[in-house]
């Protein structure tokens, strides 16, 4: 039976998302034509504290181990609240395994998940395929990110989500698959889903982060999004950047802008602050 429900949801989530899987893999492509997965001022920043790291197997799935990045604060002891790392569309990169280090040196342990199979893409051309390849796994996929809060989870402390582009859509897709378990959730310009039917389960608190001149995330996809939570009365806030476009706060790439990724960062922390730690 639970199988029965999860191929349902899949398919409210489908249904809702605001454009067809090839089209969002082509406007993603667009939106990187000319960006390579490089580090900038976001991914090359130290964290706050120093912190201790591990490659770990949270999850199998299909027979398959999938290996993570791990990531908390030097020697400290005991169970910390957790955030599900999910990465862009170049995959589970060192820019990536950066932003846990640093949500680690904020006080959390941080699992940097790894969607692609250990692949990661060098070129704008490898990440399509690979994000083109992921979009036909999503039942795969989603038992990925529900074994890695279950990782987390542990003793029973807090769980939160972040993800940027690729990344972003799939933290929203985790908060959609464990609606009343993940504790908040944080979306950096991912694929959104619209319909109020899907939406409605959702118990967290929810941050977005957007760009005005975003053509691969429009902002009346946003709206809409934004529209759809305020007429179910969720607890969410949504940031629309002007002058900001796609991967404005991205950890890999050239299309990150110090203004809005900072202000964003900031917000990002502090709502971890408030929904993890109290």
């Amino acid at each position: 039976m639970k199988y029965v429900i999860i191929i349902i949801g899949l398919a409210i989530w489908l249904s809702g998302c605001s454009s067809s899987s090839d089209d969002h893999v082509e406007d993603m492509a667009r939106e990187h034509a000319e960006d390579a997965p490089v580090s900038n001022e976001v991914s090359d920043a130290s964290p706050a504290a120093e912190v201790e790291t591990s490659t770990v197997v949270y999850a199998t799935v299909d027979g398959e181990e999938a290996t993570g990045y791990l990531a908390r604060p030097k020697g400290v002891e005991g169970p910390l609240p957790g955030i599900i790392v999910i990465h862009e569309w170049w995959g589970l990169n060192d820019n990536i395994r950066s932003m846990a280090d640093q949500l680690a040196g904020e006080g959390y342990q941080a699992l940097a998940v790894d969607l692609y199979g250990g692949e990661t893409g060098s070129t704008p051309d490898e990440a399509m395929a690979l994000m083109s390849a992921s979009m036909e796994k999503t039942p795969a996929l989603t038992e990925n990110v529900k074994q890695a809060f279950a990782y987390l989870e542990g003793e029973g402390q807090k769980v939160g989500t972040i993800g940027w582009c690729f990344g972003g859509g799939w933290s929203l897709n985790a908060a959609l698959a464990l609606p009343d378990q993940v504790d908040a959730t944080v979306i950096y310009y991912g694929r959104l889903v619209t319909d109020a039917e899907a939406l409605e389960p959702l118990q967290m608190p929810i941050i977005g982060f957007f760009g005005a001149e975003d053509q691969g995330i429009p902002v009346d996809s946003v709206r809409a999004f934004e529209q759809a939570l305020e007429a179910l009365e969720k607890d969410a806030a949504i940031h629309i950047y002007d002058g900001a476009d796609h991967a404005f706060a991205n950890p890999s790439g050239r299309n990150y802008q110090a203004e809005p990724a900072d202000d964003a960062w900031g917000k990002t922390l502090a709502f971890f602050e408030t929904h993890l730690k109290s």
